[in-house]
């Protein structure tokens, strides 16, 4: 039991230790940048060298990875409860919601939005099914898949007929259904894709200042945004409520 005890303790340390190299790291982002973020800096922040450092991170990817992890897990847990909050029986509402917690956490973390979605996944993590980043990544993305095939069930719409899409546009298609076990028939998947592709082109061009040469306010561009996303899918779109 004593053994047990102090191992329990250690453990406990340790895990304390990477948490606080992680929100050191995470603070020098949103202060300084991307590249602010080494480990001899955030070793410096918090009084350690950085051998120190490499012993709970084994390289700068490795804590690169953590911290991206991290940024999944957080606007995840945003998103889902956002959507909870909304009744089951009101399918639009929950994913306009959705929608708007992603945009809020975007625009209020830009600095860990674009490291999430600028640094793309290279084919080692891909194939690496303990990658937290990779898991992370999967969570967040099964919160739009799970919603588009619920509402998929209540009502499944007209789509683009699959066969009518382009063979590589289909080839893809089914190799992500395949990848992502989906429950959704590959038309739908194309629908969902398409609906994704314009959420977050839009609100890739407004965290990084993209459409600033026309708008200073962008949210009534997003709202027609999510207007044409519910009709797309047939879903009632309600505006947002005021407080």
């Amino acid at each position: 039991m004593p053994q047990q005890t102090a191992s329990s303790r250690v453990q406990k340390r340790r895990q304390a230790t990477l948490l606080e190299i992680r929100s050191t790291a995470r603070q020098l982002l949103r202060e300084h940048g991307r590249a602010s973020v080494t480990v001899n800096a955030v070793a410096r922040e918090m009084g350690m060298s950085g051998p120190a450092v490499y012993r709970y991170y084994p390289s700068h990817d490795a804590l690169v990875e953590a911290l991206i992890a991290d940024f999944y897990q957080e606007l995840t847990t945003t998103m889902q409860t956002a959507r909870d909050a909304c009744p089951p029986e009101h399918p639009g509402r929950r994913l306009t919601a959705t929608c708007r917690a992603m945009r809020t956490w975007a625009i209020t973390h830009p600095g860990e939005f674009s490291w999430m979605f600028a640094s793309p996944v290279d084919a080692a993590t891909r194939r690496d099914a303990e990658s937290p980043r990779l898991r992370a990544g999967q969570q967040f993305e099964k919160v739009f898949l799970d919603q588009f095939a619920d509402i998929w069930e209540r009502n499944p719409h007209p789509a683009t007929p699959f066969e009518d899409l382009a063979p590589s546009l289909q080839e893809q298609i089914l190799e992500y259904a395949s990848r992502t076990d989906s429950p959704l028939p590959p038309e739908a998947l194309h629908q969902f894709l398409t609906s994704w592709i314009r959420l977050y082109g839009l609100l890739c061009m407004e965290v990084l200042h993209q459409l600033d040469f026309a708008y200073s306010d962008l949210e009534p561009v997003f709202e027609e945004n999510l207007r044409e996303l519910c009709a797309m899918h047939h879903l009632e779109y309600e505006p947002p409520r005021t407080p």
